[in-house]
């Protein structure tokens, strides 16, 4: 069959990685994909948001199946669009409908869906212009931290922690005043929880899911959680303070309670769910959810993954996973991310990139790259993600984090960090 892998990142080219070893998979398109994903199918330079242009190259193409790897395109619609276009009805589209893209589109929505269906999160309210006054007022007097959210989708960048009720208050301000354009037009005020985090993932056909692997990322980028938050500097899969019984907990206080939920609401949600957790004690809630995988949690996910991706998105496309039996690999996966010098600030691109040929133990799933002249370049902040799977923790963080500095370019950064404070 013919695929089609919407995105970019790090997470699309380990799901190319993946599907391209599936035998089910006789022709893979990137669009627009990276350096690293034209080793696994062609690259087709194309916005995915772009819906018509998406539908050009489906029907020119004979797609069969199509994989949506961000959520912009999801949150945007893309799902529905395929669905009510004669010419594209018949072709599966992994990734939910815009409805139920809105549980990541809209952190308000979120909230409510959680406290309507009594699912484990933090005390919150929302306020827009409308409500200032009554949000300042409420800032005054709420426990520090505290936690401001913009509603819509900010690029990973709008949810602040803050100390003191003047600074909330001033920020509070500065979102419904466009700080993060028409994201922060209402702003999610939410208690702070002190606990440890944790990423979970499910496929769902609507009616039933499978539970893929854990893991637990690392957002600050400096050693020891220290400085700026990223999208993501690393990865471990599993997490050792993830025990059967707490996820056995998660699956039944969060993950059931979900699906449930969506099926009540009448949600049709086909696709992954992310369900970003945060333990306290030892109790799991949910910070918040995303309609797709998460990056660089993929890169540690699916490499534990030994099922045939591309037969796994199909049982979903076709509302079987119900008795989907996915086989997971015992083994330890580490993901170290190399970025660009200034990231997450300031940084430069079209730095040419050497030495992954010198990995060892290690695959490198391309993320912020471009293929200029044969020369692979760097082409975002997040430029790499090297992904190493061992028998243990230690060993995988070990050569993850030897291969990592193997690569080189100019203004490469690299936490050495990664997974060391689960030893």
């Amino acid at each position: 069959m013919t695929i089609l892998l919407l995105g970019s990142g790090g997470r699309e080219c380990a799901f190319a990685w993946k599907m391209s070893q599936s035998s089910l998979c006789s022709k893979l398109f990137i669009a627009p994909g990276n350096a690293g994903t034209g080793s696994y199918g062609t690259n087709v330079k194309l916005n995915p948001n772009d819906f018509e242009a998406v539908k050009a190259l489906v029907l020119k193409e004979g797609i069969n199946l199509v994989v949506v790897g961000p959520e912009e395109p999801l949150v945007n619609g893309i799902h529905d669009f395929f669905v009510n276009d004669e010419t594209l009805a018949h072709i599966p589209v992994i990734g939910p409908k815009k409805e139920g893209a809105v549980l990541e589109g809209s952190k308000d929505f979120s909230k409510q869906f959680m406290d309507r269906h009594g699912i484990p999160t933090a005390k919150s309210k929302s306020f827009s212009n409308a409500n200032l006054a009554e949000g300042l007022a409420y800032l005054q007097n709420h426990a520090m931290p505290v936690v401001l959210k913009a509603d819509g989708l900010a690029a990973g960048k709008g949810v602040l922690i803050i100390e003191n009720p003047i600074e909330a208050q001033e920020e509070l301000k500065l979102m419904l005043g466009g700080k993060f354009g028409n994201a922060g037009s209402t702003v999610v005020i939410e208690e702070f929880l002190t606990g440890i985090e944790l990423s979970v993932f499910v496929l769902s056909d609507g009616e039933n899911y499978v539970i893929l692997p854990e893991a637990k990322d690392y957002k600050r980028i400096g050693q020891g959680d220290t400085g700026l938050n990223t999208g993501g500097m690393g990865s471990v899969s599993p997490v050792p303070f993830a025990d059967d019984a707490f996820l056995a907990k998660i699956k039944d206080t969060i993950i059931q309670p979900t699906i449930d939920g969506l099926l009540k609401d009448g949600i049709d949600y086909t696709g992954f769910i992310f369900f970003g957790l945060i333990k306290v004690g030892d109790e799991p809630y949910v910070i918040e959810y995303n309609c797709r995988m998460g990056d660089p949690e993929t890169e540690s996910v699916i490499p534990r993954i030994e099922n045939d991706l591309v037969e796994l998105f199909m049982a979903c496309a076709d509302k079987k996973l119900a008795s989907y039996q996915l086989d997971i690999s015992t083994k330890n996966a580490a993901t170290v991310m190399i970025v660009a010098g200034g990231y997450p600030g300031d940084y430069e691109k079209g730095k040419a990139i050497s030495g992954i040929e010198n990995m060892r133990s290690s695959l490198a799933f391309h993320a912020g790259t471009s293929l200029e002249g044969g020369v692979v370049k760097t082409n975002g902040g997040r430029v790499l993600a090297v992904t190493s799977i061992q028998n243990t923790q230690f060993e995988a963080l070990q050569a993850a984090t030897a291969d990592a500095a193997r690569i080189y370019f100019d203004g490469k950064y690299f936490r050495e960090d990664i997974g060391f404070d689960l030893m």
